[in-house]
């Protein structure tokens, strides 16, 4: 555990099981990690899935955390959470009830058989890209760059706010 703690950005994806009520409940699944909690977080985005023809649209988002949990322990907390959702692991990119990533944990760069961070395809992924520029848009990418350089290039015409509180 890191006592002083750090930012962490973590990526929230759903195509599955009402995605929008899955995204905002996993919000606030965030906020029960142990010495975690969440200091804000992006819209909700409607995206292209990336994966096999035929999915559903996505709802993405970006929260950004304060914890002081090390990053094999955050990353495990996220998996819970999936489990908790009825995450299936069967099909790279294929249809999900709740995908969470992490993408940024400090200024850190890590890269073990279990965890790579920054997220490696975190800079080519507008669904990404755009709502983590609404949370910090001064922020730089270890290894990578100032964030701005990327979401100058996002195709940002692929995402769209999602409108109404009680669409789904």
């Amino acid at each position: 555990m890191n006592a002083a703690g750090v930012t962490a950005f973590v990526g929230l994806g759903s195509n599955l099981g009402g995605p929008i009520a899955q995204v905002r409940e996993a919000m606030r699944e965030l906020d029960e990690l142990p010495h975690t909690h969440r200091i804000s977080q992006s819209r909700l985005y409607h995206s292209s899935p990336l994966g096999p023809a035929g999915q559903p649209p996505y709802v993405n988002a970006v929260a950004m955390l304060h914890t002081s949990l090390a990053p094999d322990a955050l990353l495990a907390g996220l998996h819970d959470i999936e489990q908790r959702h009825g995450r299936q692991r069967s099909e790279r990119w294929g249809p999900r009830t709740l995908d969470l990533d992490l993408l940024l944990f400090g200024e850190q760069q890590i890269a073990t058989p279990r965890l790579r961070v920054p997220h490696p395809e975190l800079h080519r992924r507008d669904f990404v890209l755009v709502p983590l520029f609404e949370l910090a848009p001064d922020l730089y990418l270890p290894g990578l760059g100032p964030l701005a350089d990327y979401v100058e290039d996002a195709a940002q015409l692929a995402l769209r706010p999602v409108e109404s509180a009680d669409s789904d």
